[in-house]
């Protein structure tokens, strides 16, 4: 038997290439990959206004209604919120029963420029709130429908649209083919790099594109803990604070009551001790040499508004060796109701694995850690570094054979993030070496592009209607 994704298969007995290609072709009886285009929302399909305030129902009730007017003021924006709606429908459209770690919020803002332990400027997937194991056609119809959206927010046409989705769908399908005749360490070996970055750019990118390409390459390298430092704190007595800037960004100071402030400090070192024991000894030894000094909360994102997110400003060897480190609540995945509990004990290891698993190369300072909060309540929490040269893409300046270009690269990197944990010779097999599949997700895409206009038009009139509290930030 093929291990199940996200776990660790120790002492197994592998099948060989050809029984799991066949495995994956017996897989086409189940789902056949034309059934992929299918999309009509169910009799019993909840409200979507319901679906988002059900989430917001354990978030930071002050913080809900800047969630509901970051959704408002787009589909795509909506859509950047709505994992949680999406994921109830995938649950209801065909599967081929192949399952890998997905991201589970695969939309194409959450694939971006990232740094590597070793400094190099890589592209990969970032966003891991809702990793699962599952059935991997979640994320790329996930993503298909991202660029849809994007497309016609862009005024694509239907033909253009069609184009960059066919494009994105058909490099998965051919990188997991190419996957699946790889040894094993040469997948996990694979990542693309500032220097293949380049190459695509000077293949399919007019000089305006390639332009853009080396100024967000060079932007990306300044996004870091020193440029974060600069931007977020000024001096106070002498000694570096992170500034306020309610909502967006409020100290802890000036969210607990005078005279708690000793106890508070006690909560943070035990905090940032707990979390440096989820590390590797040598990360460990490394913090060992900053002390916390200052924390916040800030409001991040679109779909994670709400949540609680802490950025907490460490300092090393002196004033002008600042790291700062974001702590994000990790609640429930939305696609557990619909593929399954995660295996592990806490929500932000959860996180943490499906990162490692997905994750060409991550932040090395990556873990988590189970915290009481200063409401008394224990959460969960996983732990990255705020900035660490992240570049991120601006589809609205997108022409279609820019957002053609960018498609293709994000159906590559998500096919090698599914082959390190799904049977990439199984899914491969099944996707076969025509575009059934291709043409199948597209129909889809442009389907629920209007379910999700539906639900983003359905959110307004809530907003209307006094339903729901919205506001700008």
């Amino acid at each position: 038997m093929t291990p199940k994704a996200g776990t660790t298969a120790r002492n197994t007995s592998w099948p060989s290439p050809r029984e799991r290609a066949d495995r994956g072709r017996a897989a086409r009886t189940k789902a056949s990959r034309s059934s992929h285009g299918e999309y009509a929302p169910g009799a019993r399909r909840p409200d979507p206004v319901d679906v988002i305030e059900a989430q917001s129902a354990s978030r930071v009730p002050e913080l809900v209604p800047i969630r509901y007017g970051r959704m408002s003021e787009s589909p795509f924006r909506f859509y950047r919120g709505a994992a949680a709606i999406m994921a109830g429908d995938l649950a209801g459209t065909p599967a081929s029963g192949l399952r890998a770690q997905l991201c589970g919020d695969a939309h194409m803002l959450n694939f971006r420029l990232l740094a590597s332990p070793e400094r190099l400027l890589l592209f990969d997937l970032n966003d891991f709130d809702e990793t699962l194991p599952g059935p991997w056609e979640w994320d790329v119809k996930r993503l298909a429908t991202s660029l849809v959206i994007a497309g016609r927010e862009n005024g694509f046409s239907e033909r253009e649209r069609t184009k960059v989705v066919g494009a994105t769908v058909r490099s998965y399908r051919e990188r997991m083919r190419g996957f699946a005749g790889m040894r094993n360490l040469d997948v996990w070996y694979a990542k693309a790099d500032a220097d293949l970055l380049r190459a695509l750019a000077a293949g399919q990118l007019h000089k305006r594109g390639r332009k853009r390409m080396s100024r967000a390459l060079a932007k990306a390298r300044t996004r870091d803990s020193l440029q974060a430092f600069g931007k977020l704190t000024h001096e106070v007595d002498g000694r570096p604070r992170i500034v306020s800037s309610p909502p967006l960004i409020t100290p802890v100071s000036e969210l607990i009551p005078d005279g708690e402030h000793n106890a508070l400090q006690e909560r943070l070192d035990e905090l940032f001790e707990r979390y440096r024991g989820t590390l590797r000894s040598d990360l460990r030894h490394l913090l060992g040499q900053y002390t916390v000094v200052d924390m916040a909360r800030k409001v991040v994102g679109v779909g994670s508004v709400g949540t609680r997110c802490w950025i907490i400003l460490l300092l090393g060897r002196d004033g002008r060796d600042p790291l700062f480190l974001q702590a994000k609540e990790a609640d429930a995945s939305v696609l557990a109701a619909h593929a399954g509990a995660s295996e592990f004990p806490t929500q932000g290891e959860r996180v943490v694995a499906g990162q490692r698993l997905m994750q060409a190369a991550g932040d090395m300072l990556l873990g988590w850690e189970r915290l009481e909060g200063i409401d008394g309540r224990e959460r969960d929490f996983y732990v990255r570094q705020l900035r660490d040269w992240k570049g991120i893409a601006e589809p609205s300046l997108m022409v279609p054979r820019g957002m053609r270009a960018f498609g293709e690269l994000c159906g590559a990197t998500l096919a090698r993030a599914h082959a390190r944990s799904g049977d990439r010779i199984a899914i491969a097999a099944y996707l076969g070496g025509g575009d059934v599949f291709d043409r199948a997700v597209t129909r889809f895409a442009e389907s629920y592009a209007d379910q999700n206009e539906r639900d983003h038009a359905a959110l307004l009139e809530a907003v209307k209607s006094g339903r729901v509290a919205a506001e700008d930030a």
